[in-house]
């Protein structure tokens, strides 16, 4: 029994020196370790030119994030043709300039954005138990100032897409986008752009921030070929060799971040976000992102698009 003693308070030792050297990467490195993934995924019908587009999503800005900053405002370097922003940009009452400040060049690009349930309430501290147990549980902080933001984006260009459809044109390319409002906390209302998507559009495409299955299956339903979301983070805290545990919605872990297939001809691309909550400032395993997207015409006139989803190109950091 004397011998045990000490193999077991080494064993506890090596065990909670483990557990501080995880928390202490994932909160300190990984969580400010920023990528941008490259993937390529054929979507447009026959004929039409290849599309760039930055995805971007949860940023959770607060204004003293230098460098989250800086990374953002280097985006603009990939040159894309459209930016999509999927919400949740927000996590304190005064970072509204520090998002604009960041995101710089990339407003005078055609951009389209939808908000998420961190653009209209402050972050909250939360049991995290609660994810595993209780996918449903909300809780509200301080009201954002989500108004402010809005007359930014919309200032200097980009499109609010909350419950409204709109065609543009990007780079040739006819785009028949339509978005809702957070399902998250309950604001979506698709019945408000119910219908089926404009088939002439070279790209027909969804837009919302929390992928939960009953918007996802509406677009689908409606035609569109791709859907863009974010809200999950990738499940923030992953398993080696397992991935996410959770996705804080109803969608199945498998499509927690990245491109795959919504049924038989729609496309999804879940952003595993950039920020965190500030009550979980942790990432492992799950690197902040944003995504450069080419889109290519699909080999099947764009309808079957979600049979051939494109592979994600090894990942890229922006200095």
């Amino acid at each position: 029994m004397s011998a045990v003693v000490p193999i077991l308070k080494r064993t506890a030792a090596v065990t909670l020196g483990s557990a501080i050297a995880g928390i202490g990467y994932a909160s300190l490195i990984e969580r400010n370790a920023f990528v941008v993934r490259e993937v390529t995924m054929p979507v447009l019908s026959p004929g039409s030119s290849p599309l760039r587009v930055l995805h971007l999503s949860d940023l959770h800005m607060r204004p003293a994030q230098k460098h989250k900053q800086v990374w953002l405002r280097e985006l603009a370097r990939w040159e894309p043709d459209l930016v999509v922003n999927t919400g949740d940009n927000l996590s304190h009452p005064k970072a509204v300039p520090a998002v604009v400040q960041s995101l710089g060049d990339l407003l005078a690009v055609p951009g389209l954005f939808v908000f998420g349930s961190n653009d209209y309430f402050g972050p909250t501290l939360k049991n995290p138990a609660k994810y595993l147990t209780d996918r449903d549980h909300r809780s509200h902080g301080t009201p954002l100032p989500w108004q402010d933001l809005r007359a930014a984006f919309t200032e200097r260009g980009w499109l609010d897409m909350t419950h409204v459809r709109r065609e543009i044109e990007v780079s040739g390319v006819t785009i028949a986008a339509a978005g809702v409002d957070d399902p998250h906390i309950q604001r979506d209302r698709y019945d408000t752009i119910a219908g089926p998507a404009n088939a002439a559009a070279n790209l027909t495409l969804g837009v919302v921030h929390a992928p939960y299955t009953r918007v996802l299956d509406r677009f689908a339903a409606d035609g569109y070929q791709l859907v863009m979301a974010g809200h999950t983070h990738g499940g923030q805290l992953c398993v080696p060799f397992k991935g996410a545990l959770v996705t804080n919605c109803d969608l199945d872990t498998s499509r927690v971040k990245g491109a795959s297939k919504w049924g038989a001809h729609t496309a999804l691309h879940v952003s595993a976000g950039i920020g965190t909550s500030p009550f979980a400032p942790v990432r492992f395993c799950c690197r902040p992102e944003a995504t450069l997207l080419t889109l290519v015409a699909a080999p099947t006139g764009g309808r079957d698009a979600s049979r051939s989803l494109g592979q994600s190109q090894p990942t890229a950091a922006v200095h």
